[in-house]
């Protein structure tokens, strides 16, 4: 079941993204594996914006689940508007949503769905996400938009 566009006002932080030459495909749009690119790209950017995204320290965070609908398409040259929200905060996974907006554009042209889970670096085991981490996710909690 195809979920319903989010609005650009239901997310709280947004960066932009571009295109290459390269990502175009035989059919003249972005690959399809590009979006979940932006998607990724997206989530690392604000974490590192918080300063929890370490290689070498705190926890490690593993996608489980992840998805995409697509409801318009983009192409080379063009600037894609990636806007991110999280949607759910469990004990050990958060579930983030992102929406790929063209320039100033309200809809989304897709929308993107990760559960990510927080992992210890040693054991390599599910835990419990430290208390700066779930702060982060709050703070750009899914707006009604």
């Amino acid at each position: 079941m195809r979920p319903a566009p989010l609005p650009r006002a239901a997310y709280g932080f947004e960066r932009r993204l571009t295109t290459r030459w390269a990502d175009n495909d035989a059919y003249g749009h972005l690959n399809n594996a590009l979006y979940y690119s932006f998607f990724d790209t997206t989530i690392t950017a604000y974490l590192i914006s918080r300063g929890l995204l370490q290689s070498d320290a705190g926890p490690m965070i593993f996608v489980v689940a992840n998805d995409c609908a697509y409801f318009r398409d983009f192409s080379f040259p063009e600037d894609v508007e990636s806007a991110l929200a999280v949607a759910e905060i469990g004990r050990r996974s958060v579930t983030w949503r992102i929406g790929l907006f063209g320039t100033g554009e309200d809809e989304p042209r897709a929308q993107g769905r990760f559960v990510h889970v927080c992992v210890d670096r040693e054991t390599r085991r599910s835990c419990e996400w430290p208390q700066e981490w779930r702060e982060a996710f709050e703070a750009i909690r899914l707006r009604d938009g």
